[in-house]
């Protein structure tokens, strides 16, 4: 069963909750796919199951408490807590990705946060690395708002009006040109991949 459509046969208000704990839980450091979460239940906001405004504001909701929590367990653990959790999750957390974002960092600060949001290895490790490298907590705070509200927000919008055209303009093709668009799509991608191997 895919992701969403075991979202689909829960209760909406359940919906809701996956999305603020599965998007918290990442942002608190915990490798887990808070991304994909929201982008299906952003689908089924286009598709009328849900209210898009609730997804959006629980994944903000999440993200926001769950970077902050990062941030205090990484302020309190330090060093020492990306050493033993590169042992146990050497893909997320082992030293050559904890020393990338760490020189982010130290090289762009309080953008760091804000940006990270947007890229999988850096939304899971923002706070917890922000409060080991005694980032102000207040700079945090700010950054981790707004970065929070940009990508949840935007992303819950960008999916539901993306998913309501795509609806609408599947209504009107016949099958036949459905399938013509699914070859093409599969051949430029193969295309692609080709070209960029080369």
């Amino acid at each position: 069963m895919h992701l969403e459509q075991w979202l689909e046969s829960i209760p909406d208000v359940w919906i809701y909750v996956v999305v603020g704990l599965v998007v918290g839980i990442e942002s608190l450091g915990i490798p887990l796919p808070g991304e994909i979460v929201l982008v299906s239940a952003a689908l089924l906001a286009a598709k009328g199951i849900v209210d898009p405004l609730l997804v959006g504001g629980c994944a903000t909701a999440g993200a926001i408490v769950g970077d902050s929590i990062g941030f205090f367990i990484g302020h309190r653990g330090g060093q020492g807590l990306f050493d033993r959790l590169g042992r146990r999750f050497p893909r997320h957390f082992g030293p050559a990705h904890v020393d990338r974002a760490k020189a982010l960092f130290r090289r762009w600060g309080v953008w760091a946060v804000f940006f990270g949001r947007f890229v999988a290895l850096l939304r899971i490790l923002a706070g917890p690395l922000a409060g080991a490298l005694h980032l102000p907590y207040w700079r945090f705070l700010i950054a981790n708002v707004l970065g929070a509200i940009v990508w949840a927000g935007g992303t819950t919008a960008v999916v539901y009006y993306l998913g309501i055209a795509a609806e609408r303009w599947l209504n009107q093709l016949s099958w036949v040109a459905l399938v013509v668009v699914v070859v093409f799509g599969v051949m430029t991608m193969v295309w692609v991949r080709r070209r960029t191997r080369s």
